[in-house]
């Protein structure tokens, strides 16, 4: 396992490095951070909260209770309250009726799950006069997704993954500084400092498509060619338009 000091400076170093380069945050800024609870927004938090005294940042949490999960949610919920609280950050947290809205616009539960996040995150960042809201996807995040769409069937647009930023609405982006890390970095980050995360077990369960391209298809490929998540990321970055 990495010392404490190599995990955490390495991902530090390549989240300020990915972020400069692109242009995601300033220092001074106020910014809304997503977290669920899971081991990337933990990570997310952790980096934020610990920049925001040097870099005068500006942090609101905000947790979406999807209530899909039933007691899990609940236990998500009651996690990132507490953790935002360890960190003296003010936690907005929301009750979004997915199954409802899902029967209402005739969309998959994910689709409907996701738009009233982004919603939400929205409208609490209004609230709260910031212009950014941060979200923990990853480069593996990116990776899953362009062989997602592939399956799916798609243009080249498809092929351009999850983009490091992109408007919200009302003046707000959203933007994904941990995109600079792998799923495996945060791992180590997670471990080498101590800290807990919750579980989604949703996320085992592969009749969903996006658990079984990384739960199955990426380690097959992996066999024939072990840097296919690098090469998928290269892929999005040339087509959108980031070499």
């Amino acid at each position: 396992m990495q010392s404490k000091r190599k995990a955490t400076l390495n991902a530090w170093n390549r989240i300020n490095a990915f972020s400069k380069e692109r242009g995601l945050f300033r220092d001074r800024d106020a910014m809304v951070l997503a977290v669920s609870g899971g081991p990337d927004s933990v990570v997310m938090l952790d980096y934020f909260a610990r920049q925001a005294r040097g870099r005068r940042l500006k942090l609101y949490v905000c947790h979406v209770n999807h209530g899909l999960r039933g007691r899990e949610s609940d236990a998500d919920e009651r996690f990132v309250r507490r953790l935002a609280g360890s960190y003296g950050l003010p936690c907005g947290v929301f009750k979004a009726r997915v199954k409802a809205l899902a029967r209402k616009s005739g969309s998959g539960t994910e689709h409907a799950a996701r738009t009233e996040r982004y919603r939400l995150l929205l409208k609490y960042a209004r609230s709260r006069g910031c212009r950014l809201v941060a979200t923990a996807h990853h480069s593996d995040d990116n990776a899953e997704t362009v062989l997602l769409n592939l399956l799916r069937g798609t243009r080249a647009k498809g092929l351009a993954g999850i983009p490091p930023s992109r408007p919200l609405g009302g003046g707000v982006r959203v933007i994904r500084p941990l995109m600079a890390l792998t799923r495996r970095e945060i791992e180590d980050y997670l471990r080498a400092n101590g800290m807990k995360a919750r579980k989604d077990s949703t996320n085992d369960d592969q009749k969903y498509t996006r658990n079984w391209i990384r739960a199955t298809l990426l380690p097959l490929l992996e066999r024939k060619q072990p840097r296919i998540r690098e090469h998928l990321v290269d892929i999005a970055e040339d087509l959108s338009g980031k070499s």
